[in-house]
């Protein structure tokens, strides 16, 4: 896989894949860079971007010229915002496929405040899921105001715990404690406890009409 090289710069919001054979350099992609480019497909100005996102200029402005790491919440908002699935905040030059196999050690990750995302389907044509890996500093959370976004999120602790808040109700996830929502109800999440904890994330911003289940597992509505 052939991706323009940067070098990755302190205090810059990047994402890297990693692997590629011993001693290959991993490529970084630049968040603020991938920003610029998807305002300037939408052809908004930062004050446009940040009235309908709720987002200051000058946090929008810091994000672009890689001085700060923004949280997931805000990113969700401003891809919301530009209309487009929250990956594309950081992939950059990986070419297109209708079919991803990615090894444990190739994943495209991305630093965001207070925490990293380990993208699982980066690459992928036409996404209709966006699947990751998050991993949460301690003290960590989603910021004070609750998310709302389209579609369902799904969430599956892997390690520590997560504390969930939907609708102001909390739901304390330990390891193989899951939770599926429509994430047009508000939520919120945190990591309160004193190391680090780790989820798988789905984030599913359509409803689709299929039950793809009955040809896979001869699982069927009604059974």
């Amino acid at each position: 896989m052939q991706t323009r090289q940067r070098r990755l710069r302190r205090g810059r919001a990047t994402a890297s894949m990693t692997g590629g054979g011993a001693g290959a350099s991993p490529p970084a992609v630049d968040v603020g860079q991938c920003l610029r480019v998807r305002r300037g497909d939408r052809n908004l100005s930062l004050r446009a971007l940040s009235e309908r996102s709720g987002v200051s200029v000058n946090t929008l402005c810091l994000i672009e010229n890689g001085k700060v790491s923004p949280s997931v919440s805000t990113l969700q908002r401003i891809a919301q915002t530009l209309q487009v699935p929250i990956t594309a905040l950081f992939e950059s030059d990986i070419p297109r496929s209708t079919l991803v196999h990615m090894r444990s050690d190739n994943r495209l990750k991305a630093a965001f405040s207070h925490g990293s995302l380990e993208d699982l389907g980066a690459g992928m044509a036409d996404r209709t899921v966006e699947p990751f890996v998050i991993t949460l500093d301690p003290g960590a959370d989603s910021g004070p105001s609750p998310i709302v976004h389209a579609g369902q999120e799904f969430v599956f602790c892997l390690d520590g715990q997560i504390d969930y808040i939907v609708e102001e109700r909390a739901y304390a996830l330990e390891p193989g404690d899951s939770l599926l929502f429509d994430a047009n109800l508000p939520h919120r999440w945190l990591n309160t406890r004193p190391a680090a904890s780790k989820a798988l994330l789905v984030l599913c911003p359509f409803e689709g009409r299929d039950r793809p289940t009955l040809g896979h597992f001869g699982i069927g509505e009604g059974q």
